[in-house]
């Protein structure tokens, strides 16, 4: 009988020591599940990407609001814009500054840097279209194209017409409607289409030719004349990837994200027109 009751004793130890141990190994296995769970919730995001951007001054505003909405879908990825005219960034790039994506104003800057290979291949597209406007301050007595001959009109801002394409487009239409020669002493040239903007409502020259989207963008301006699309060659704003670019992926994911509908309202918004595809 003693017997049988130290066999049942041991059993019973035995039986308390397994099923402790089993429930041991089980919170050992749930810890490591648990460890593991918040290892992968812990996993950091995507690497920090920064991406350089040229842009025609002309775009400053439109960009500054695609600028946030882009960072609505790619946080990691910071957009740096160098704004200026057309012709001094195609050379900077040309020179070797840092720069992943080009918007040009004209086309004639992107062609220029396609000539030399310095663009990704099937990146180029025309992104938007604009208008060219006379403009001068809010209270100007100018009512045209056709007072640039008078007595009215003493100073004329353009953009320089080899660096700024809306200096180009201008000199269009004053060979189109046959008036240069009688207005090439009032012309004051612009390093680009804001300083344009700036000294044509400030009083700096009585009127200047910019883009509608400036024009529509200053509280101090008023729209003399929207220039005929038949005096000067199409204003669109060609988009490309640059070859030297160490961020294709993220570079290609914003050049898209350009031609979305979100940007199309910011487009329109500060007076664009949609390129045709």
């Amino acid at each position: 009988m003693k017997k049988n009751i130290m066999l049942i004793t041991l059993i019973t130890l035995i039986l308390s020591m397994f099923f402790l141990s089993c429930g041991t190994q089980k919170d050992s296995t749930s810890t490591t599940k648990d460890t593991t769970t918040e290892a992968k919730a812990a996993k950091p995001s995507e690497s920090p990407v920064e991406l350089n951007i040229s842009a025609a001054a002309s775009l400053k505003e439109s960009m500054a609001d695609i600028q946030e909405e882009f960072k609505k879908i790619k946080p990691n990825v910071t957009l740096t814009v160098n704004f200026g005219a057309s012709g001094s960034l195609q050379q900077q790039i040309e020179q070797g500054a840092p720069c992943d994506i080009f918007i040009s104003a004209g086309q004639s800057q992107m062609k220029a840097l396609n000539d030399k290979s310095l663009l990704l291949d099937n990146t180029v597209k025309d992104l938007v279209k604009n208008d060219l406007v006379l403009v001068g301050p809010k209270d100007t007595s100018i009512i045209g194209v056709s007072d640039l001959t008078t007595d009215k009109v003493k100073k004329i801002a353009v953009g320089e017409p080899k660096s700024v394409p809306a200096g180009k487009y201008a000199d269009e239409v004053f060979t189109s409607i046959g008036i240069k020669d009688s207005i090439t002493s009032k012309l004051v040239f612009a390093k680009d289409v804001k300083e344009v903007l700036v000294w044509s409502t400030s009083g700096n020259t009585e009127v200047g030719f910019v883009y509608k989207s400036d024009a529509l963008s200053s509280p101090n301006a008023k729209i003399i004349e929207t220039i005929a699309s038949d005096k000067h060659s199409p204003i669109t704003y060609p988009i490309g990837i640059i070859k030297g670019t160490k961020n294709p992926d993220a570079a290609k994911a914003f050049e898209d994200f350009l031609f979305t509908d979100t940007c199309k309202v910011i487009f329109e918004k500060y007076g664009y027109g949609i390129a045709s595809k």
